[in-house]
């Protein structure tokens, strides 16, 4: 479980989790490593553990604060309360809720989208993302600096600007 977790949660790509109904206990600490959620409308969310006694794993209680704040998810652990999908969208533990003969459509077009873009950056991206978790704000803007400095030497980046340049859509390579 654990190392499931962290290279889901580390993975240098965008994660999609696609949710087509139960995320509850361990399912749903996998679903909140990924980066972005999309649930169908008749998805529903549910920590559970205290339901059977148990306190929490699949790193759900260091990924559930991160998401919607120490209140709520404390509230969440301890009430054991089933989320519709439209819960789940105003607290931001999902990203989209789609109709559910849509899910796997609209899951698709995300992840063609994001792999479309300027993924070096994305990696980037989502490095600041999480170290901003883990260290003070000189040690993360040092490591900052460096990523935004590594990103802006892309092919990927000189394409942008190229692109901003001619007012058109950019075509990322990855590079």
């Amino acid at each position: 479980q654990r190392s499931t977790v962290a290279r889901i949660y580390r993975m240098p790509k965008p994660v999609i989790a696609s949710l087509p109904g139960a995320a509850a206990g361990a399912g749903l600490g996998l679903a909140m490593a990924c980066d972005l959620r999309i649930a169908a409308e008749s998805a529903i969310m549910v920590t559970a553990f205290a339901r059977v006694g148990f306190s929490g794993d699949f790193g759900l209680p260091w990924l559930l604060p991160q998401i919607v704040g120490r209140s709520k998810a404390l509230e969440l652990f301890y009430s054991s309360d089933r989320l519709t999908a439209q819960q789940c969208l105003a607290l931001g533990l999902v990203t989209a809720v789609v109709p559910d003969a849509e899910l796997g459509e609209k899951t698709t077009q995300l992840a063609r989208q994001l792999a479309a873009g300027p993924t070096v950056s994305f990696r980037y991206i989502k490095e600041n993302i999480n170290k901003a978790y883990t260290q003070d704000l000189e040690d993360f803007m040092d490591g900052e600096v460096m990523r935004h400095l590594t990103a802006g030497r892309t092919e990927d980046h000189r394409e942008a600007v190229k692109a901003f340049v001619e007012k058109r859509e950019p075509s990322f390579k990855g590079r």
